[in-house]
């Protein structure tokens, strides 16, 4: 049986919520504030990437090298790993961020921080406690919903190409938090690289999917004749509009137009890699292609990148693969002409340790949890190209120039799509709060003085 929670749930929407009248107040003042780009292609990596066997090599410090080499790239005096050798040859078409910076080497409450741009508000130690909550910060995708919201019935961000889930954990980040899940993302589960591949199970966190939607619109029914006192009250009203919306976003045809993969050529297939990466990054192509604002790419499934354990043979198969995927989006939108219009961010919730060694009762060596220093690539959206701002240390542990916060980040991706990161907006206590308390990335546009 239902109870009142899970009614609401369902529905869409919490009863508790932000009034009419700040609401409108708020959307008016991001219409003062124009979008740089019209998509967000958040390409994350779930564990956090090691920016050493990618973006900042360190050749010369034997303890810290590693078993790859590091190559010249297309920007003079500049190397990457050489595992990221197609990327090295674009490497003038992005900008590398080696001094991003934070002190919590926990994947949850990093994911949270990388995910939505705020520090995840403390509700206790435990992995339980920093499990996705509603008392969480709203994923980008909610804030634009909030602030932006869309006339077409389709949601403002959507998650490829699966949620990130570990038992009973559910990573945060990933959905509207106190906003409520009016505001929250779609998500698909289904591997794109799959030849069985369908776009049969796009949901929302709280449950509602595509192949349930039906019985449980018939269910509201029913539950909606027993409630009327509910339905006419100001706040049954405001529901129900919620629930259509949910609905309406659910049974949208163009949204599963777009992720239907299966609409691509093969050759456009093979060029992105036929594997998950690669056909994930075309599913984002394909959904900047319909202006979905914020896209979730993640590569892989939770904690993917959080090599401690085999991480050299790993990286073997999974670096090249995201190096194939990254530099024909890169490719693709350019030749289309949307990489302007675009901003892709690539980046993990934290790097790895210069160090490499063994867990315990492991015999092959792995790299670490490390927040004190590590890379994020952006690429399009008017991103200055061809830039290496910031740089650690000479074992790429620590940063020797100005430090990136992922609130930073998270401020340059709500600004990039025409939303002031320092609007006010309301908590589930009614208290004002901002949205994100970063600062945006100037540097990204300007280039390095």
């Amino acid at each position: 049986m239902l109870n009142r929670r899970d009614i609401l749930q369902i529905g869409g929407s919490s009863f508790f919520g932000l009034g009419l009248s700040s609401v409108l107040g708020q959307q008016a003042h991001a219409a003062l504030h124009p979008p740089k780009v019209k998509s967000v292609v958040l390409v994350f990596l779930p564990g956090g990437g090691s920016h050493i066997d990618m973006w900042d090599p360190k050749p010369e410090a034997s303890e810290t090298k590693g078993e790859f080499e590091a190559i010249s790239t297309k920007l003079a005096g500049v190397q990457f790993s050489d595992k990221m050798a197609k990327m090295a040859q674009r490497a003038e078409k992005v900008s590398i961020v080696r001094s991003m910076h934070h002190g919590d080497n926990r994947h949850l409450s990093g994911s949270h921080n990388a995910l939505t741009g705020y520090v995840q508000p403390d509700t206790g130690n435990s992995n339980q406690a920093k499990s996705l909550k509603r008392s969480d910060w709203p994923c980008y995708g909610g804030g634009v919903s909030l602030l932006r919201p869309r006339a077409d019935g389709l949601p403002s961000q959507v998650t490829v190409p699966n949620p990130l889930i570990e038992g009973a954990l559910v990573w945060p980040g990933q959905h509207s938090g106190f906003l409520g899940p009016k505001y929250d993302p779609f998500v698909l589960n289904s591997d794109p690289n799959n030849k069985d591949y369908k776009v049969n199970d796009l949901s929302l966190l709280d449950g509602l999917s595509i192949n349930r939607l039906g019985d449980r619109r018939q269910l509201l029914r029913t539950i909606d004749k027993q409630q009327r006192g509910i339905d006419q009250s100001p706040q049954g009203v405001k529901y129900s509009t919620q629930q259509q919306a949910a609905f309406s976003m659910l049974s949208s045809g163009k949204l599963k137009a777009a992720l239907d993969i299966n609409a691509e050529s093969a050759e456009v297939r093979d060029r992105y890699g036929r594997h998950k990466y690669g056909q994930t990054l075309l599913l984002a192509r394909r959904l900047v292609e319909m202006e979905i604002p914020v896209i979730q790419a993640s590569m892989g499934h939770v904690q993917m990148w959080d090599t401690h354990v085999n991480h050299f043979p790993r990286l073997r198969t999974m670096l090249p693969a995201l190096d194939n995927g990254l530099s024909a989006l890169i490719d693709d939108l350019e030749d289309r002409g949307l990489l302007e219009t675009t901003l892709i961010v690539c980046v993990g919730e934290f790097g790895r340790t210069p160090s490499i060694s063994p867990l315990p009762n492991q015999k092959v060596p792995g790299r670490h949890h490390w927040a004190a220093v590590y890379s994020a690539l952006f690429a399009g959206g008017g991103v200055r190209p061809g830039q290496i701002i910031g740089a650690s240390d000479n074992i790429g542990g620590h940063p020797i120039t100005t430090p990136y916060h992922p609130n930073d980040m998270g401020a340059t991706i709500y600004d990039a799509l025409g939303i002031d990161p320092t609007t006010m907006i309301e908590d589930r206590l009614g208290r004002p709060v901002h949205l994100n308390t970063g600062h945006v990335m100037d540097v990204l546009y300007r280039g390095v003085a």
